[in-house]
């Protein structure tokens, strides 16, 4: 509480805090581009295989009304992308019939490579290193690494946050983006791309988390909502750039550079940013607290406030966080207590569920049949009223029941999708899309509440926990898929389910709405028994079930 009337003093929503979060928020336009980045890089043209040079010297002859068949013909008439004939094979002109019988056709493997189609894509990782038939399966193994990355990412720099501070460890993401983007770009072979990839995955999960961290520890209680929303629309933004420049841009080495380049702009402009003076505080650094607090006091114009913020005043005014400087802590104290156990344990479900689905169909778009540009520009655009909505909910009804319907409805759009017949394939392309916005709208709730949720001084490692299963939930989403091969309906089945269950979760949260943060674990305790005590003492009706509500979970 006290940190907050300090920062009211110095301007609160003020001209420092408008272009903080102004320049925090530019970078997230291109976290989109890489996290679907691959939906481009690496599409699948059609493609056959390629025809030796030899076999057509030896099938020179021309039959008149007769055409060479090297390939054999798939159930649509089409040549088949992975098998070719043992022997040149004829057919006549307008017919799928050869000389020989079909079934007495000896096939085998593409032996000199594949003729790509290069009507959608001039380069992909897919044409460049035939990532088809036999080699398939690395085009999912390479965006599991990327996840990896990710992942990794969140469990190392999160930890590394909370310790050496928010503002280093963002300029250093921003500057490893931009390096291992630019890397990517220039990967002489898959496994080159692969390890670029996964620190790519690694510098995105530290700039997630920090730029969240730094939007919300310098933003007034009032306007964490609005602040944190904005952030989310810049990654829906990000996903429309991500069509445009995916449709304008068709080689992937050329659009991995456009995508990778600006984190060096943003590299520069970050050394601007204020460390977080309430971590500062914490992390028993006052002094440099103090520095903190007068620039953004001058920033905002608040030169009398700038000036009577000194050590001293510090001190007097912020005792607690001060006396809990002296502690340390670890990742352990996530769940030392049962309070925070009961938020680690439903949050980290939330988190799974909601990446676990939301990249089961964001990155399956070749399969909507329909143009790969179109459907990304849907699936971004369906974010903006998705996102609104969830945001009026945050503020006017709370951020837990908001987080439990966005789970429950994108859980039922999925599972709808296993009742409705594949041709009618604009009724489940608008299922997916609805069942994408609820899980975009999750994703916009789940990054607020878990940053109102966790105390400051664990907030990061709870950022990071909470980064992890999403991480998790990402990389095992394409695995799922495979499970389509036995049974066509039930990855549908899990998609879907995961949610539903994890919503069930959220009943475990406490509420946060237009609550301080809390900055001590004990202040989640104390929090406990001082709105315990205030439930006996309210005599509205309304408030009364309210306060239930949240404090029977608890």
């Amino acid at each position: 509480m006290a940190f907050a009337d300090l920062l009211e003093k110095t301007g609160g929503m003020g001209r420092f805090q408008v272009i903080h979060v102004i320049l925090l928020c530019f970078p997230i336009l291109l976290m989109a581009s890489h996290n679907l980045l691959q939906n481009f890089s690496a599409a699948i043209p059609s493609h056959k295989c390629k025809i030796n040079d030899s076999e057509i010297l030896n099938s020179s002859i021309i039959r008149e009304g007769w055409v060479r068949v090297f390939s054999p013909l798939d159930e649509n008439g089409r040549p088949e992308s992975c098998l070719e004939l043992v022997d040149v094979q004829w057919r006549m002109v307008d017919s799928n019939s050869t000389i020989y019988n079909t079934t007495d056709m000896k096939t085998r493997p593409c032996m000199s490579g594949w003729d790509y189609s290069s009507d959608e894509y001039s380069s992909t990782i897919i044409t460049e290193w035939d990532l088809v038939c036999g080699k398939k399966n690395r085009r999912q193994l390479a965006q599991s690494i990327y996840m990896a990355g990710v992942l990794f990412g969140a469990i190392i720099l999160g930890g590394l946050s909370d310790r050496y501070g928010r503002r280093a460890l963002l300029i250093w993401s921003y500057l490893q983006m931009a390096i291992s983007g630019t890397c990517t770009a220039f990967s002489p072979n898959y496994l080159s791309y692969c390890v670029f990839r996964f620190l790519l995955g690694m510098a995105l999960s530290g700039i997630g988390l920090n730029t969240t961290a730094l939007i919300v520890e310098w933003v007034p209680t009032k306007e964490r909502t609005i602040t944190g929303t904005l952030a989310g629309y810049s990654y829906t933004v990000g996903q429309l750039v991500l069509a445009g420049l995916a449709y304008g841009i068709r080689d992937w080495r050329w659009l991995q550079l456009c995508v990778s380049l600006p984190f060096v702009i943003y590299f520069f402009y970050s050394w601007w940013f204020s460390e977080s003076a309430r971590w500062l505080v914490l992390s028993g650094k006052p002094s440099k607290a103090v520095s903190e607090m007068k620039r953004v006091a001058k920033y905002n114009g608040k030169m009398e406030a700038a000036e009577n913020i000194t050590l001293e005043t510090l001190k007097a005014d912020m005792m607690k966080e001060m006396a809990c400087a002296k502690t340390s802590y670890t990742v352990f104290d996530l769940v030392r207590t049962s309070i925070m156990r009961r938020i680690s344990c439903a949050i980290s479900f939330v988190w799974f569920s909601t990446s676990f689905a939301y990249y089961g169909l964001a990155m399956d778009l070749q399969n909507f049949g329909v143009s790969i540009y179109l459907i990304q520009v849907i699936f971004g655009a369906v974010d903006f009223p998705a996102k609104l909505i969830s945001t009026t909910c945050m503020i006017y009804i709370g951020r837990r029941v908001t987080q439990f319907f966005s789970l429950f409805l994108g859980g039922l759009a999925i599972l709808a999708n296993i009742f409705v017949p594949n041709d009618l394939q604009l009724l489940r392309t608008s299922l997916a899309v609805f069942g994408k916005g609820c899980l975009a709208a999750s994703f916009s709730c789940v990054f607020l509440y878990t940053t109102e949720l966790y105390p400051t001084v664990i907030r990061q490692s709870g950022l990071g926990l909470g980064a992890t299963m999403a991480r998790v939930g990402g990389i095992v989403a394409p695995l799922v898929k495979m499970l389509g091969d036995f049974y066509p309906f039930l990855p549908l089945v899990i998609y879907g389910g995961a949610p539903i269950i994890s919503g069930l979760l959220v009943y475990f949260l406490p509420e946060t709405v237009n609550k301080p943060l809390p900055d001590t674990i004990e202040d989640m305790i104390t929090g406990k028994k001082t709105h315990a005590k205030e439930q006996k003492n309210d005599m509205t009706p309304l408030k009364t079930v309210n306060t239930n509500s949240v404090h029977d979970v608890l």
